[in-house]
């Protein structure tokens, strides 16, 4: 049938006009995410008197620049901060290692149990973390293990596990069996076959696994307050505490050691961007 060329026309102003709506109310929503990292930055560059007299957006008269070296130098935060990276580090890469030998056993292999195993794991979504702090406490003290930061890695893999299984399930279930299968023709063990050929499979489900782990256990506050009680062993979220006094309050020194926890996860976002994209789209088909 032949086309009228106003129809055609008219389709396609509209499918233009459509696209031209759709990035509006995308920039709009990307300035409103990024709105509160300006405010919080301006807000790190002002004094006690300039947080309240000033607007929020406001620019400081003076850039206060020196509250950074302040948290850093007399704030004690390059301790907690180095103490929020390794044991973020620690934490991501035994709950993504262990996650990806349960999905592993209970995808590819078969054994009695596996679904039970899977639906325990499930349940584990279901347990909220603020009912855990008092057994959870108990343990560690009759472990020895309070004011130590085994405490909070090892309650960091527990929590985390399940949502990093359940993210992990749909993309396992879409790998080829024919790969395992030629590996096992080959002679690879197990092992191997694990190590060698589905975890580099699954490095984009992997890399977006990573990063939902790394925004909960660098933001993460309750445990790191419950088990930790030293200096040594504290984290950003805990350290921001120190400049809050009984009399004052440094809410300059407050926002620029909110600004410096918050760097890593941005870049690390911005590295691993592509990947969580891929690891999602990946995981969500079946089949």
């Amino acid at each position: 049938m032949p086309v009228h060329p106003e129809t055609g026309q008219g389709s396609a102003w509209l499918r233009r006009f459509g696209y031209v709506l759709l990035y509006v109310l995308l920039s709009l929503v990307a300035v409103l995410q990024i709105l509160p990292l300006i405010w919080l930055l301006l807000f790190s560059l002002k004094n006690n008197q300039e947080v309240f007299d000033m607007a929020p957006f406001a620019l400081p008269a003076t850039p206060r620049w020196e509250n950074y070296v302040k948290v850093w130098t007399e704030g004690n935060i390059s301790l907690y901060f180095f103490n929020s990276v390794w044991i973020t580090v620690v934490s991501v890469v035994f709950t993504v290692l262990f996650a990806s030998l349960v999905t592993f056993a209970i995808t590819r292999m078969r054994w009695k149990g596996r679904s039970l195993v899977l639906g325990l794991f499930m349940v584990g979504l279901m347990i909220p973390v603020h009912s855990t702090l008092i057994p959870l406490f108990s343990l560690f003290l009759k472990l020895h293990l309070t004011d130590h930061p085994l405490s909070v890695i090892l309650s960091y893999i527990a929590f985390n596990m399940p949502i990093t299984i359940m993210i992990l399930l749909g993309f396992y279930y879409s790998l080829p069996r024919e790969v395992e299968e030629a590996a096992v023709m080959d002679g690879c063990s197990v092992n191997r076959i694990f190590f060698r050929i589905v975890l580099p499979m699954t490095a984009s489900v992997i890399a977006t696994t990573a990063i939902i782990n790394m925004i909960y256990d660098w933001n993460e506050f309750i445990f790191v307050n419950t088990f930790i009680s030293s200096d040594a062993y504290k984290t950003l979220t805990v350290g921001v505490q120190n400049f809050i006094g009984q009399y004052t309050t440094d809410w300059g020194a407050i926002g620029a050691t909110l600004m410096i926890s918050i760097l890593p996860i941005l870049i690390a976002f911005l590295v691993l961007s592509e990947r969580i994209v891929e690891g999602i789209a990946a995981g969500s088909v079946k089949g």
